[in-house]
């Protein structure tokens, strides 16, 4: 049982929201200049090559997991979450709709918990603290305990970003001996909670007593016809599994491959980087991957190919990129059909495009529904088919799925390190967890012509028939 939260602890959490108010305070009437002019500085401090680069490595260091190359390649989220947010308003008048007689206002959503997942210590709280500090929110980080430093030492360059430039460093705090009890107290006095991370945190979250936007799990999944384009859709397939060591929920997991190019699909996967598996490599990948009672084991949770292949008790080349196994069962009992979080990929075949469909809706059914999956296919109806298909909130055609679903500069989704799972994932929103969810509107009504529409007009057909 978890122990219950000290005085000291509680003592230490009111401190930072009496901080955090009175920083909120200090900013008040900073206008849309001001504010786009402090998440400029945010971008650059946080985001140039140099500080990143270093906290990422700092986090792979301190954690244990990723990978120090593809963690720091995650830069380019700042730099989308930026372009986003500088092109919206977000104080004061946003929105103006003369025809409807509306007008939006935008006010601060208030003190923010922000729950920051071992996997993105570097990432997520520059990627809020800019989102945040454009709608005048402040915000306290509660680190993973296996990030914690790293997640501190970014949240130091943020604060001294704002003192700087004159504004209040408060506004961004870090909890510096994060607890589970503490958290939770966190999140019940806190306005919104943002939680990033695994499936107990984002259920604490929401049962908090307070606005909560969560994520869930994922379990990608990508359908490969015929019409694709093979060397594209097997160096994208890699591209999405292997970077940072697959830890994120967005990795490539399954590939539904057609029968008439599964042996083509599969010799360009081997020719990326990927291993093939025999059956009994399988068999002791998953003995490794999952414990008896089908949990995953931590220590094969973003690691080198090699290195989950040793765990394993079998050897693979150095070269060797990602792991390959082939599967055909689906079901909660066949583990290589749920979310593995590693370099470790499963294969299927597919006959026609509605067997590729009902592998879908069966795969999902393991686990991931609401997170993504995507498609490599030139036929414009299938893709919309497979869109139509599939339970899950964002669809990636002929693209990287771990490089595009939280944006990319090559698609139109909004920039984020947060993917809402909607309410196939047990989460509020399905959308792209973006600066729109930072802050509250008013909205101000004005009296408009009157718009009201004739009962012929609305009741159609049914219009004075017989009243059942």
């Amino acid at each position: 049982m978890a122990r219950d939260i000290t005085p000291e602890e509680i003592a230490t959490v009111d401190a930072m929201l009496a901080r955090a108010r009175k920083a909120m305070e200090e900013m008040k009437d900073y206008d849309q200049e001001q504010v786009d002019r402090l998440a400029r500085a945010l971008g650059w401090n946080c985001g140039n090559e140099t500080t990143f680069v270093r906290i990422a490595q700092m986090g792979v260091d301190e954690s244990g997991i990723g990978d120090r190359a593809g963690r720091a390649g995650k830069r380019f989220k700042v730099l989308g979450v930026l372009r986003d947010a500088l092109r919206q308003k977000s104080v004061g008048v946003i929105e103006e709709d003369p025809e409807k007689g509306l007008t939006k206002i935008a006010k601060p959503a208030g003190v923010i918990a922000s729950l920051i997942p071992t996997t993105n210590p570097e990432l997520t709280p520059p990627v809020t603290g800019i989102l945040a500090i454009k709608c005048k929110d402040a915000v306290i980080f509660s680190p993973h305990p296996r990030a914690k430093a790293t997640t501190f030492e970014m949240v130091r360059v943020m604060r001294e970003t704002l003192k700087k430039l004159g504004a209040p460093a408060d506004m961004f705090q870090c909890v510096e001996k994060p607890s589970i009890p503490m958290t939770q107290y966190l999140m019940e006095q806190c306005d919104l909670t943002l939680a990033t991370g695994g499936k107990p945190m984002v259920r604490a979250a929401y049962s908090s007593g307070k606005p909560a936007y969560g994520v869930g799990a994922g379990n990608s999944t990508m359908v490969i016809d015929e019409t694709a384009d093979i060397a594209e859709a097997a160096m994208n397939s890699r591209i999405s599994k292997t970077s940072d060591f697959g830890s994120g929920c967005s990795a490539d997991g399954n590939l539904l491959i057609a029968d008439q190019v599964y042996d083509q699909m599969r010799d360009a996967l081997v020719a990326e980087g990927g291993y093939l598996c025999d059956a009994g490599e399988k068999a002791l990948l998953e003995k490794a991957l999952w414990d008896d009672e089908g949990r995953r084991t931590i220590n094969t949770v973003a690691v080198s190919a090699q290195t989950i292949a040793a765990i394993a008790g079998f050897e693979i080349p150095q070269d060797r990129k990602f792991i390959m196994v082939e599967q055909d069962e689906i079901g909660p009992e066949h583990r290589f059909s749920s979310e593995k979080l590693c370099v470790v990929m499963a294969l299927y075949r597919f006959r026609d495009f509605d067997e590729a469909l009902a592998k879908v809706r069966a795969i999902f059914d393991v686990g991931g529904k609401g997170h993504s999956c995507g498609i490599y296919s030139f036929d414009e109806d299938r893709i919309l088919r497979h869109a139509a298909n599939a339970p899950v909130s964002r669809v990636m055609v002929r693209q990287p799925q771990s490089k595009a679903n939280a944006g990319s500069f090559e698609n139109g989704m909004p920039m984020t390190s947060s993917l809402g799972c909607g309410i196939w994932g047990g989460n509020i929103t399905n959308e792209n967890v973006s600066l729109k969810h930072y802050m509250n509107v008013t909205w101000v009504a004005r009296p408009i012509p009157m718009d009201r529409p004739s009962d012929e007009e609305l009741f159609g057909e049914f219009y004075n028939t017989e009243v059942m």
